[in-house]
């Protein structure tokens, strides 16, 4: 690879290794998994790998949960001062996750971790967390909050933030959502995000920051606004459309959170198809930002970012148009993308860029 292209492991992050030391961790992992066998609740209804897990319940319920963070838009919250925005981006990676296992988000709770306590920047993450609460119709009943300062570093004039949550849905257990019903066919429709939303910001910023030299503060012209403004518009949250579509009575066959590793994530459903993208957006503002400053490729970009796509719903292609209008009614964009097939299982093709990839690289179709 040529010196003056980027991609994500010249980041610091080493997607390979981090994938080989997962492998040692899921091993005493999955062995728990088995320790409520024989129970009347609390067996898992699958192992380690879907967007969130669901814990058997009595009365043939089940709880679904989830646990995530922000990462390192973090830094860039830091470095512009700004906190309002990534509590949002914490409940949202983890509201949008348990949706994805069919179930309703109702509460969730935080881990707030401070190298100092700061009352302005604590103002203005309970201002977060109360938007984001109200936006996904969750609570927030507990959490905890930590003084680490020989922990952390902080970035700018901060002396240091991390802030995680857990969140929590119900579903029946009948009802679990692993994709397993999607067959070859389904119309794959894309709900637009809101912006990179809390993925690949080690690649943004070393991109933009350090290689394009751009200030966050300043007005960037190909964006309208600027780069703090933009990077710090929060995830956005998909819990009251795709609720709307269930209470409606569509068949959501699979319902899919793009994040890191961007489309790859939908080869995570349990049922033996892939996925062929034939008719994605023309990527927004910021990621062309992205990739002119730092030469990235296409292969790496829609391997790291959502590319405007931040969440897909797999539906018969009778119900898409319903799909779309509902999540249209919510003030979000959507589209037919691409449909299920069988010709290329567990992999997701994208026919605009010559790219295929299985469970979290795209590369160069052969």
């Amino acid at each position: 690879m040529s010196a003056d292209r980027f991609q994500y492991d010249d980041c610091g992050v080493d997607t390979n290794r981090a994938q080989g030391g997962l492998g040692y961790l899921a091993r005493s992992i999955n062995e728990s998994l088995r320790l409520r066998d024989g129970s009347s609740f609390g067996r898992p209804a699958i192992g380690l790998g879907y967007y969130a897990n669901v814990l058997e319940l009595p009365g043939g319920q089940g709880l679904a949960i989830s646990t995530d963070g922000v990462g390192t838009k973090i830094i860039v919250a830091e470095l512009a001062g700004r906190y309002d925005t990534i509590p949002i981006d914490m409940i949202a990676m983890n509201v949008n996750d348990v949706l994805c296992v069919g179930a309703e988000p109702f509460a969730l709770v935080d881990y707030i971790a401070v190298g100092e306590v700061d009352a302005d920047c604590f103002e203005q993450i309970g201002r977060g967390l109360l938007a984001g609460a109200r936006e996904s119709g969750i609570t927030i009943p507990g959490g905890e909050i930590a003084q680490v300062k020989e922990l952390i570093r902080g970035h700018g004039k901060s002396a240091g933030l991390d802030l995680v949550g857990t969140a929590v849905g119900l579903v029946a257990w009948d009802d679990i959502n692993l994709g397993q019903n999607v067959r070859p066919g389904d119309a794959v429709v894309g709900l637009a995000a809101s912006g990179l939303h809390s993925n690949g910001f080690s690649l943004a910023r070393r991109v933009l920051l350090e290689r394009g030299g751009l200030k966050l503060d300043e007005l960037q012209p190909s964006l309208g606004r600027s780069l703090a403004d933009e990077l710090l518009v929060p995830t956005r949250l998909y819990v009251k459309p795709v609720l709307a579509m269930r209470d409606a009575g569509l068949r959501l066959n699979a319902l899919l959170h793009i994040t890191g590793d961007g489309f790859c994530n939908m080869n995570r459903i349990q049922a033996d198809v892939g996925f062929v993208l034939d008719d994605l957006p023309t990527p927004g503002p910021i990621y062309q930002l992205i990739q002119k400053t730092g030469q990235v490729s296409d292969a790496e970009m829609y391997s790291v970012f959502n590319m405007g796509i931040g969440f897909c719903v797999v539906t018969p292609e009778a119900q898409a148009a319903e799909v779309m209008r509902i999540a249209e009614e919510h003030g979000i964009a959507a589209r037919v993308i691409g449909r299920a097939t069988d010709a290329h299982r567990k992999q997701v093709r994208l026919a605009q860029y010559g790219l295929i990839g299985g469970k979290d690289r795209l590369t160069a179709e052969s």
